[in-house]
């Protein structure tokens, strides 16, 4: 123990100079640029990284979720040090008492806290490695309020400076992240305005304004998707987003075709890769059925062929189907403009939803039906789980977050495929 209150008190002494020696030395003019400069060049150096990790996700080496989290995260980084940039650069000159003062309080604060938290026990190896692994478990986490705070500066900060195209287009993605398309979509109007072309740029604003439109892609989103592919036909994201586009209209031809470069970009062992396969083979049966269907018709047997041409080891489509009612208790309590989502969640899997609906409450009741062309993500679909749960959200504030104040309602556990699924929304997200 002895030796354990020697090192201490080395510590504590050199702890207490590295506080007082700025306050006692002679000042020292330091140019202005310095700490610009260096701000300036944390800032690159964090964007840089920004782009290194859309780069592992767009891969397939970096799942949806975890893309997301350390996306917020660069994000924080990258508005703090900009903050910091912006503040003045001071320096003190000597201040003898202030150093007395600091160096008498902070030993006794320092002793008085180990009196007061400080157990003899802390000095055990073990359980010093399992508070560092609890701390180390959560000590990261980003919460809903510290994102949304973020974003809020942002915002604030573009305010005074509207011509920073990067930050606008970080503003976009970030309301994207939230779940506020209609705000995502202004900023990226802004960002491609002020940008140079940027295939991803443009692809990731035209899947915001498919999120506004109930995740349809006809209309403005498809003319944003043309832009990028002409910008870079070979941009994953664009290609996708295209070939899904086909895919709706059922020419399943162009969609193979469009999937099938995405292919010749990204590894082969990739999980995009394998998404993109997975949704070829989708195209290739339906393709199939169709041209099996026409020839059935044009030689009137159609019904009694139909069974014979099925094939046995199609899996059965991932649908769930239903309806969604408000309380009547409610009805007072909501606007008729008040977004309601309806959504699938695993009930063993990640917290994003599996599929998404977008309506408004001047719509209940309603029927919905979700599947996988509404996958917030292409690793996480209803076809990949065997248990969810579906539930439906009125939501105050138009974003897929739930928020203190919302209505909610939740169906039990059901298997993709199911029908027939009622959810009452009631109950009020505390």
């Amino acid at each position: 123990m002895s030796v354990f209150i020697g090192i201490a008190v080395v510590m504590l002494l050199g702890a207490v100079l590295a506080v007082l020696w700025p306050l006692l030395r002679k000042p020292r003019a330091l140019p202005a640029t310095v700490a610009a400069d260096s701000a300036s060049l944390s800032v690159g150096v964090l964007r840089e990284q920004l782009h290194e990790l859309e780069g592992e996700y767009e891969a397939g080496r970096l799942g949806a979720e975890d893309y997301a989290q350390e996306k917020a995260e660069l994000e924080m980084r990258v508005l703090e040090d900009a903050r910091r940039s912006a503040a003045p650069v001071t320096q003190d000159g000597r201040r003898p008492r202030l150093a007395i003062a600091l160096g008498v309080g902070v030993s006794a604060l320092v002793v008085g806290v180990y009196l007061v938290l400080g157990s003899p026990q802390a000095l055990d190896p073990g359980k010093a490695e399992q508070a560092a692994g609890a701390a180390g478990q959560g000590g990261h986490a980003l919460t809903q309020q510290q994102i949304i705070g973020m974003v809020e500066r942002l915002s604030e900060r573009l305010q005074d400076n509207p011509n920073d195209g990067q930050g606008w287009q970080m503003l976009a993605r970030s309301y994207g992240v939230l779940g506020r398309y209609a705000e995502s979509a202004a900023a990226y109007v802004r960002a491609v305005s002020l940008l140079p072309p940027d295939a991803q740029l443009l692809s990731d604003f035209a899947d915001t304004l498919a999120m506004m439109q109930g995740r349809r892609l006809q209309g403005e989103p498809e003319k944003v998707v043309r832009q990028a592919l002409q910008v870079d036909p070979r941009n994953v994201k664009a290609l996708a987003l295209s070939g899904t586009i086909a895919f709706e209209r059922s020419d399943y031809a162009t969609a193979i075709g469009e999937w099938r470069k995405i292919l010749a970009v990204v590894p082969a062992d990739s999980n995009v890769a394998t998404s993109i396969q997975a949704s070829i083979a989708d195209a290739e049966r339906k393709m199939g059925a169709a041209g099996t269907a026409g020839a059935m018709t044009a030689s009137g047997s159609a019904s009694g062929n139909a069974a014979a041409n099925k094939s046995p080891g199609a899996p059965a489509p991932a649908r769930i189907s239903g309806s969604v009612s408000l309380d009547p208790a409610l009805r007072q309590k909501v606007a008729a403009d008040d977004v309601v989502f309806v959504f699938a969640h695993a009930v063993d899997g990640p917290r994003m939803p599996l599929a998404i609906l977008r309506k408004r409450v001047a719509d209940l009741p309603f029927e919905f039906s979700l599947d996988d062309s509404m996958a917030m993500a292409p690793n996480f679909r209803l076809s990949q789980f065997d248990k969810v749960f579906v539930g439906a959200r009125v939501s105050k504030r138009g974003d897929a977050l739930p928020h203190s104040g919302d209505f909610e309602g939740l169906s039990a556990q059901v298997a993709p495929g199911a029908g027939g699924v009622k959810i009452l929304v009631r109950t009020v997200v505390k």
